[in-house]
C-alpha cells in the first residue's frame, strides 16, 4: 500500500524533460543539485526560517522525480546512477530532519529533538529494509510512509506552520513503516523457504 504515485504523470515529466535534455542537463546533475538544495533547506529550519526550508524542501526533492525520468530518457540509466541517487535521498533527508533537530535544541524544545531524532532513524530504516530485502533477491516496494509521502508532509508542515505535529506523524509512522516492511518481507522470505527447509 502507498500514499502517493512513485512518479509524476508522463504528461507532465515528459516536457520537462525534453527541456532539461535540450539544455544538456544531466542526471548526475540533477541528484547533486537536489541534495545541495536539500542541505540549503536543513540550513534554513536550523536557522528558524521555516517556511522558506519548507518551499526549498519542496522544491528541490521534486527535481528526485525528474533524474530517473531523465536517466531513461537519454539512455544514462546506470548502477552508479541509482546508487548515487538513493545515496543522496537519505543524506538529503537526514540533513533536513538534522535541521529541524538543531533548531528544536535551540528553541529548548527537548521533545521535538527527540521526535526529530526518531523519525531520522524510522526514515533511514524504511529504507534500509527495503535494501536488505532486495539484496536478499525479494523486491519490496509496499510501505504506508515512503519517501514521497515523507517530502511533501515535511514541506507542506513547514510552510504552514505545524512543525510539532509533522514531527510526531513523522516519529510514529515512519517506524511503523519500518515494521510494515519488516513484516511483509519476512513473511515472504519464510514462505520461499518452507520447501527448501521440507527438503
Amino acid at each position: 500500500m502507498i500514499l502517493l504515485p512513485r512518479r509524476a504523470p508522463a504528461a507532465v515529466l515528459d516536457p520537462i524533460v525534453r527541456g532539461l535534455v535540450a539544455v544538456r542537463i544531466t542526471p548526475t546533475m540533477l541528484t547533486t543539485a537536489g541534495f545541495l538544495g536539500n542541505v540549503l533547506a536543513a540550513w534554513l529550519a536550523a536557522q528558524g526560517d521555516l517556511r522558506l526550508a519548507g518551499v526549498a524542501v519542496l522544491f528541490f526533492s521534486a527535481l528526485d522525480m525528474l533524474d530517473g525520468a531523465l536517466a531513461r530518457a537519454t539512455g544514462r540509466a546506470s548502477r552508479f546512477g541509482a546508487l548515487y541517487d538513493s545515496t543522496l535521498d537519505r543524506l538529503s533527508e537526514a540533513a533536513v530532519l538534522g535541521g529541524l533537530l538543531w533548531h528544536a535544541l535551540q528553541s529548548g524544545s527537548d521533545e521535538q529533538a527527540m521526535l526529530a531524532f526518531v523519525a531520522t532513524v524510522g526514515s533511514l530504516m524504511v529504507s534500509y529494509v527495503r535494501a536488505r530485502s532486495e539484496g536478499l533477491g525479494l523486491a519490496l516496494r509496499d510501505g504506508l510512509f515512503t519517501r514521497s509521502e515523507r517530502v511533501v508532509l515535511v514541506g507542506v508542515a513547514l510552510i504552514l506552520g505545524f512543525t510539532r505535529a509533522a514531527l510526531w506523524a513523522l516519529a510514529v509512522l515512519t517506524v511503523l513503516t519500518a515494521f510494515q516492511r519488516l513484516w511483509i518481507g519476512s513473511r515472504s522470505m519464510i514462505a520461499e523457504d518452507a520447501p527448501k527447509e521440507e527438503r
